[in-house]
Parts: structure tokens; sequence; C-alpha cells
């Protein structure tokens, strides 16, 4: 699996969200995860969580730690099991870095009751598609959210966006290399 620190500001606005968009855009070819910051601004009609449009419920963050991660060859089933993983070990390298603690609600991460984070997962025809991003600040969220920087008073976001690529990476490596290393029982 490929992976890429983005070192540029990069407007989120749910189209990055899309089959190919780290090839094309990054050049890294197959099962890859990006990070990168900037603004987080998914309008109604960009959001592909139905609950969300339904509740009108649009996402905005003046600053956010983006991920965008596709892997191929995957059923969506898997792909949200995926995304679980993945908010599990931003929660252990948030929580490592900072030594503040999280609350994990399905795919949602809390810090003292604001919502640090958002994440989806998605199937297109090609690949299973996750963003999950943490706001740096919280300032005028329309929820109730909590930032790295303003709540947590932590600053080394691109430190803390390489160790979860990193943690990311290995997890999945290992998750191929334990599936090739067992004999099928009968």
């Amino acid at each position: 699996m490929k992976s890429a620190y983005i070192n540029k500001e990069i407007t989120y606005t749910g189209a990055e969200l899309a089959p190919h968009w780290i090839y094309k855009n990054h050049n890294l070819q197959g099962d890859a995860i990006v990070a990168f910051e900037g603004k987080c601004d998914v309008a109604l009609s960009e959001m592909v969580d139905i609950a969300d449009v339904i509740e009108n419920s649009p996402i905005y963050s003046e600053r956010m730690l983006n991920f965008i991660i596709e892997h191929f060859n995957m059923p969506l089933l898997e792909g949200v099991s995926r995304q679980r993983l993945f908010v599990c070990i931003i929660k252990e390298q948030v929580e490592k870095a900072t030594g503040l603690h999280l609350e994990r609600d399905g795919d949602d991460l809390f810090f003292n009751g604001g919502k640090l984070s958002v994440s989806i997962a998605t199937k297109s025809p090609t690949s299973v598609l996750i963003h999950t991003a943490l706001n740096i600040i919280s300032d005028n969220t329309p929820v109730n959210a909590a930032g790295l920087s303003s709540e947590m008073n932590f600053f080394d976001i691109k430190e803390l966006a390489y160790s979860i690529l990193n943690a990311y990476t290995k997890e999945h490596e290992e998750i191929i290399m334990a599936s090739t290393k067992v004999r099928g029982v009968i």
C-alpha cells in the first residue's frame, strides 16, 4: 500500500472522494492513502452520507487534517470495516501524541464532548473510498466540535499525519501477510 503526505493545502469538497483521485492527482497507483491539510466544505449535493443529507447537515471546518484511502478489489462491507479500523488507529495515534483521551462512537471521535472527526466509506465501480478528517480548529463548525489545536492544544499536525499514515500502511501490510501464512482447513 502506498502513502503520502501532500505538502500543500487542499480544500476538501467531497469531489475528491472519487475513484483514482489519488492516482490522477498524486501519482499513487493501486491501494493508497494520502493526508493533507485544508478547509473542509462539503455541500449537501456532494455528500455521500444519505443520513446527513436527510438531516440537512453539511460538513464545514476552517482547517482539517484530511485522509483519503482507496482500496481496490474490496466489497463495501470490508471497506466499512477498514474505515472503523482506521478510526481506531487514529484514536491510538492521537492519544499517544497528545496524552489525552478520546471517545469513539462508531466512526466518530470526540474530545470532551466535542466532535473531532468526520468519516465516510463508500463504493465506486472500481474501489472502496474512505474519507476521514480531524478538526485542527473548531471555529465556525456547524456542530459542537473539538480541534486538535484549538481544544487539545496540539500543533504538530504533520508529524501526527505521518504517524497515522505509517500505522495504517503497516496494519494493511500485516493483514495481507497474515492472510498468506495460514493453511486452509477442510
